[in-house]
């Protein structure tokens, strides 16, 4: 028969495998409740109405060597299959389309439900930048709307 010493592991280690058996749970709960920040109010980009919302409170992070911040557009109004492309970008002026098109940040994809878009930002935002969207629709019409920060989104 082995002797074991009476010490603090050998005496609390079945308590690890609990928590290890507990955690998975907690994990599932928190991806099927997310809480996400309200939306921005709804604005009007030639014949699209577009809601966006960003994924979270937390300042732009680093995505294949370029500073992004995750939203969601929804569009209220107007047709997605009527846009050839769409970008969105944090700045104090929209960036033309022949630089947008030059990466891959920045452009809208996803269902007629909801378009993700990783929109090109800045490390650190100010208060005179803006959320801005361009829209090119298949006559090379090109519609443009825009959005004050969210001041939850400057960094202290």
């Amino acid at each position: 028969m082995a002797r074991l010493k009476n010490t603090f592991w050998q005496r609390n280690k079945y308590k690890l495998s609990g928590l290890i058996l507990v955690l998975p749970f907690w994990f599932l709960y928190q991806s099927l409740n997310p809480e996400f920040p309200p939306a921005l109010e709804s604005r009007q980009a030639g014949p699209f109405l577009v809601t966006p919302m960003p994924f979270d409170h937390k300042p732009p992070y680093q995505h294949h060597d370029e500073f992004v911040k995750d939203f969601l557009l929804t569009f209220n109004q107007g047709d997605i299959a009527d846009i050839r492309q769409a970008y969105l970008n944090i700045g104090p002026s929209p960036l033309p389309l022949a630089t947008l098109q030059q990466g891959e940040s920045g452009i809208l994809h996803g269902s007629r439900h909801g378009q993700h878009v990783h929109a090109i930002a800045k490390p650190k935002l100010a208060a005179e930048d803006r959320i801005w969207l361009v829209i090119e629709d298949w006559q090379g019409n090109q519609y443009q709307a825009q959005w004050p920060v969210p001041t939850a989104l400057f960094l202290p």
